[in-house]
């Protein structure tokens, strides 16, 4: 038996069992001191139903239950320092009938009075006991005589601040599941023994809450750590942190809540969502009224406008709509055409420049020395237009587009007839003088054209001209013939965009281009090979948790590396033949892994010269069970690999 102890009396034990019977409570109301009797120090018997010799008694201050051992009662008083001057060395707890429910040996202490040993304290007195009903047994006082510990006081306090919605900030707040054991990093920062940590998002959600890091098993905290301190609304902020510092999270769980069993969600009610500070025009926001990305777009369908044109279409519609389509010719009075029109100069062009009028005309003036990505304009600088044939039989055998040269269409010309002589003249005085000759063989015209009497035959052709001209032509206004270009006010001309389109190409490994930057979806899938990917989106999915002293330990790799999951460990002793639970850090969230055991030590034991193995019975994604195969208990590194 321990030195100092407490016991149930026969008495109390007797007591305790009635009240149970008959569903009543067991109320305990005082304790008593007592100095040993002349005897002094002494071991009291549970046969006891008195002191040996009581000095002082008192009402309790407290009385309750252990929270890690429910079984155990913590009985509490506080004697005043004006009564004293004798030793405690016995205690006893009286139930509000008189019976002796328990008796304290208690270590020797001398309680001083001031008025006989020149000094004084107040003398507090702890007892624990344990009883099989704890839960039946009350504390029966009277408030106005009792004296409250400070101990008692702190300790209520704590309990009462524990159970309000509001908790004590934690240093940090997870973004994944985290093993609950030793010093690591959460959220960029290094978090040690003592820290407290928010655990949002761990794999059980019943292991959700608030937690302080220890070197070993860390244990929830104080003011979270029974189901009365874990309620619906519960807040808490977040001090640091790269995704979640400076924070304010809740639990959004409704009641009834079972700690260590009902599943906990926390939600963040305010805090970085991920958007960066500044001015948007579009907004995505949670149920909390938080902004969580945002936009700048600059078309109607980045703005979800459904009910208007685009500029595609707009453009489509002003192609259509146009009273002159590209390709169209249209004479202009001035030497400058207008914009959309390009005159018909006979001029090389880039198709670059105008790919639409490059598409319409081809290379159907093209002459063979253009270039690569050029075309040619028709030429229309002097010249008259005429409507293609097109089979109706005017002006056959020519191709549209093709250029012809002038001509007369043939004729004749007669003899003016008048009276007299056989001599005529020209009413409009425009033809010389002709004269008729006589003679055996045929009629021959005499004129003055191309000398005197030059002589044609009747009936023959001749051309003749009049004045310096060197055409036939009507009277006309010179216009400069132009051929329409484009339909929009883009691609004018102006600016030559050859040069710029190798620019605006994709970029790769041989071209100087343009790459846009990946999603996150892009760089996870790892696929992807005509986008960019930055630093944050290359450590997205990647996880590390290492434990010292040869404790669980992880690496998670992002899935664009293949999601690969390692982790190893030291099991506890297992026993000779019999098979222990291993669970890993991080559950693999895909398959079942391959998992590989070695013993630490020697192969083999020295005494026995039997080889210590440790075989793999099952394994899940969760949990591997271990057997040792060895003469004595031993423990096993394992190793598992998987995804």
């Amino acid at each position: 038996m321990a030195d100092y102890y407490t016991l149930l009396t026969n008495a109390g034990i007797a007591y305790e069992t009635a009240c149970k019977a008959a569903g009543v409570p067991i109320k305990l109301t005082q304790i008593s001191v007592g100095d040993g009797g002349e005897g002094g120090v002494y071991n009291p018997a549970a046969t006891a139903t008195a002191l040996k010799r009581e000095v002082w008694r008192g009402p309790l201050n407290a009385l309750f239950q252990d929270e890690k051992n429910p079984s155990w009662l913590l009985a509490e008083v506080t004697i005043p320092p004006d009564v004293g001057g004798w030793y405690v060395r016995e205690a006893g707890l009286w139930t509000d009938t008189g019976i002796l429910y328990a008796i304290v040996k208690y270590p020797e202490s001398f309680k001083p009075v001031l008025a006989s040993s020149g000094s004084g304290k107040e003398f507090y007195i702890r007892s624990i006991f344990e009883t099989s009903n704890a839960s039946l047994v009350t504390l029966s006082i009277d408030d106005t005589v009792v004296k409250a510990t400070r101990a008692w006081v702190m300790s209520y306090l704590a309990e009462e601040l524990g159970k309000l919605d509001g908790k004590q900030s934690v240093r940090v707040a997870a973004t994944g599941n985290v093993p609950l054991k030793g010093a690591q990093q959460i959220d960029g920062v290094a978090v040690v023994a003592g820290d407290r940590v928010l655990l949002p998002g761990q794999t059980l959600a019943k292991d959700n809450g608030l937690w302080i890091v220890a070197n070993g098993d860390w244990l929830r905290a104080t003011d979270a750590n029974s189901s009365a301190k874990v309620t619906p609304g519960l807040t808490v902020m977040v001090e640091e942190g790269t995704a979640n510092g400076d924070s304010l999270w809740h639990l959004t769980t409704n009641a009834p809540i079972t700690l260590g069993t009902t599943a906990l969600t926390f939600k963040m009610l305010a805090g970085r969502t991920g958007i960066a500070a500044g001015t948007y025009k579009s907004l995505t926001v949670d149920e909390y009224g938080r902004a969580t990305a945002g936009a700048n777009p600059e078309t109607l369908a980045g703005f979800g406008i459904k009910d208007s044109y685009t500029k595609a279409e707009v453009e489509a519609l002003i192609a259509k709509a146009s009273a002159l389509p590209v390709g169209s010719i249209v004479a202009f009075p001035v030497e400058a055409p207008p914009p959309g029109f390009l005159e018909l100069d006979n001029s090389v062009k880039s198709s670059a420049t105008y790919p639409d009028l490059s598409a319409y005309l081809g290379d159907k003036f093209n002459k063979g020395d253009e270039g690569v990505g050029n075309f040619r304009l028709p030429e229309a600088r002097g010249e008259f237009l005429r409507g293609w044939d097109h089979g109706r039989g005017v002006d056959t055998g020519r191709a549209i587009g093709s250029w012809q040269t002038d001509t007369l269409k043939t004729h004749s010309h007669y003899l003016p007839t008048g009276s007299g002589g056989g001599q005529s003249v020209d009413p409009n005085g425009e033809i010389p003088s002709v004269v008729l000759k006589d003679t055996t063989a045929d009629w021959a015209l005499r004129s003055t054209f191309g000398g005197d009497n030059a002589e044609l035959p009747i009936g023959s052709v001749r051309t003749y001209n009049l004045g310096s001209a060197t055409e036939t032509r009507p009277r006309n206004i010179a216009v400069m013939w132009c051929i329409k270009a484009w339909n929009a006010a883009v691609n004018q001309g102006n600016i030559d965009i050859a040069a710029l389109a190798v620019i605006a190409e994709q970029a790769t490994e041989l071209n100087q281009g343009t790459a846009k930057i990946a999603t996150q979806a892009q760089t996870e899938s790892g696929t992807d090979d005509k986008t960019v990917v930055t630093p944050k989106k290359m450590r997205w999915g990647f996880s590390i948790g290492i434990s010292e002293n040869l404790g669980s330990s992880y690496v998670v790799f992002p899935t664009w590396l293949g999601g690969l999951i390692i982790q190893w460990g030291m099991t506890n002793a297992i026993a000779s033949g019999a098979n222990y639970l291993q669970a890993f850090p991080v559950a693999f969230p895909l398959y079942v892994p391959a998992v590989f055991t070695t013993y630490p030590n020697a192969a083999v034991d020295a005494p026995t010269g039997s080889t210590y193995i440790g075989q793999v019975r099952a394994q899940s994604k969760a949990n591997v069970t271990i057997r040792n195969i060895g003469p004595t208990p031993a423990q096993f590194y394992f190793l598992a690999i998987g995804r």
